[in-house]
């Protein structure tokens, strides 16, 4: 399931997008013929930020690996993708935190007035946790969840596994994680509860680390070191996470990295019905094994 030996050429960001939107097209010409109504719901769907970004931990730049128009262009494409699907979905919620990018984001409103569109101004862990205790028998939705950071909990990613009525495209932020891992172990408490509420669970902290055991002139001395292939390992966790809560899972993860070839993300794909499940996973496999053979090269393991 390793995905990470891969080397992109070109933009991460368009790679994003173009698998997200293929699945985008084939999902509504599907539904459309079923006695659903289905949505499109877009959990950060603000259309890009120009700011420096701090962690709310550790206080430091989020992706200082990032340049200023990897930065700009992160964000962008997202909401437009999905409203030039044809055909349509039956509605669109697009759900925005920040304040000024929700404004901009009502005037989708008025340029697409043919369109059922409904913007959120709202944490997209606190929309969830109302939307999917709803009866959802006549409704079905793709949600895409790509959060800058670690902002969507496990909680959140459980609840709508739960629905059983929800696929997802998820950006797991592999680099984030990565870098809270501190080589030597010692991870201050409020970054382990923050690891905590993301996975669902403490136990990342023995599949990421090895206890090695030191002879010195004083003794025998217990240290805990980061393992070697961390990256490797992030993901089959993750993806082992996934797989305890969704019907089926796209088990070819896409390795995005930037320009100097530093690991970002996965894009993960998850289905939630049990009848649809296997087509669904099926196409984004299919798209995600396509996106990989664009002439990508391999590289050296981590």
């Amino acid at each position: 399931m390793n995905t990470l030996g891969q080397q992109f050429g070109g933009d991460w960001t368009e790679q994003k997008l173009d698998c997200v939107s293929k699945y985008l097209s084939a999902y509504t010409k599907i539904m459309n013929n079923q006695p659903f109504n289905f949505a499109y719901i877009d959990a950060f769907a603000g259309t890009g930020y120009r700011k420096v970004m701090l962690d709310e931990n550790t206080n430091e730049i989020m992706f200082p690996e990032l340049d200023s128009q990897e930065v700009v262009n992160f964000r962008q494409g997202s909401v437009r993708n999905a409203l030039e699907v044809q055909p349509p979905f039956k509605k669109y919620i697009f759900i925005e935190e920040d304040q000024d990018n929700y404004f901009e984001l009502q005037k989708l409103t008025q340029e697409f007035t043919e369109y059922n569109i409904e913007c959120k101004h709202i944490d997209a862990n606190v929309y969830f946790t109302d939307v999917c205790h709803k009866n959802w028998n006549k409704h079905r939705a793709l949600v895409f969840l790509d959060p800058f950071g670690m902002q969507v909990e496990w909680s959140t990613i459980e609840l709508i596994a739960h629905t059983k009525a929800i696929d997802i495209w998820l950006l797991f932020p592999i680099g984030t994680v990565n870098r809270l891992l501190k080589r030597n172990g010692d991870i201050r408490q409020s970054i382990r509860n923050k690891l905590n509420r993301f996975f669902g669970e403490d136990s990342w902290y023995d599949v990421f680390y090895n206890l090695i055991y030191e002879h010195s002139l004083f003794g025998e001395n217990e240290n805990w070191e980061k393992i070697g292939s961390i990256f490797t390992e992030i993901e089959r966790y993750f993806m082992g996470r996934l797989q305890t809560i969704f019907t089926k899972v796209a088990t070819n993860p896409l390795a995005l990295r930037n320009s100097k070839n530093v690991p970002l993300y996965l894009l993960c794909f998850a289905a939630g019905h049990p009848k649809g499940a296997p087509i669904a996973v099926k196409i984004a496999e299919d798209i995600l094994f396509k996106e990989l053979q664009r002439g990508y090269l391999p590289v050296q393991r981590d």
